[in-house]
This record gives C-alpha cells, sequence and structure tokens, in this order.
C-alpha cells in the first residue's frame, strides 16, 4: 500500500520551498471545479496508458491527489508497481485542502 501525505504535511513541505510534482487523477470536469496549481492532470482511467507522461524532477515529492484520496491511493500504487516512483496519495484528496489550507478552493 502507497503512504500518505497529510494536507497539513504537505502545505508545510511546499511552504518551506521543497520541490513537490502533483499528480491530479480526477476527471476533466472535477478539475475545472477545482484544482491545486502547478500539476500534471491524468484522470485515473487514462493512466494505465499515460504513464509515461509521469516525469518528475529529481528529489521531488511526488504527490497523487484526487477528490476524497481513493483514487489517488490507487494511482500512487500503479505508478509505483509500473514506474517504480515512489508516489504519496494526498489524505483526504483535495476535499481536505479546500477545507484545512486553502478555503478558497471550491469544494464539491
Amino acid at each position: 500500500m502507497p503512504s500518505q501525505v497529510s494536507v497539513q504535511e504537505l502545505f508545510e513541505y511546499l511552504q518551506a520551498g521543497n520541490p513537490v510534482y502533483l499528480i491530479d487523477v480526477r476527471e476533466e470536469w472535477e478539475r475545472d471545479l477545482a484544482k491545486l496549481p502547478d500539476h500534471l492532470h491524468v484522470p485515473l482511467g487514462e493512466l494505465e496508458a499515460r504513464a509515461g507522461d509521469v516525469r518528475p524532477p529529481e528529489g521531488a515529492m511526488v504527490v497523487a491527489y484526487c477528490h476524497q484520496g481513493v483514487r489517488s491511493l490507487h494511482a500512487a500504487q500503479f505508478l509505483e508497481q509500473a514506474r517504480g516512483i515512489r508516489v504519496q496519495s494526498l489524505a483526504g484528496g483535495i476535499s481536505a485542502w479546500s477545507r484545512q489550507v486553502d478555503p478558497s478552493i471550491p469544494t464539491y
């Protein structure tokens, strides 16, 4: 099972200026409602075919996120097995981020 990172841990990591590579695995309509800046968008259903698009920079924390953290766990597990990339899932997803870190990001 892939590891998870809390929204607070990710926020603090970003605030410290550490490199993060975000992968949004939600559908396009979800992304249109709410998103985090500077991310790669690959819906979970396309991830197997587009796994080569995932190219994190050396030393970056790789974090997959979705609405509530379920699809991102599947994405992280797939990428770890298929590509050997250590990926963390954002616990609670963008929903938790909106509630705990940045209320300006809409919830749905």
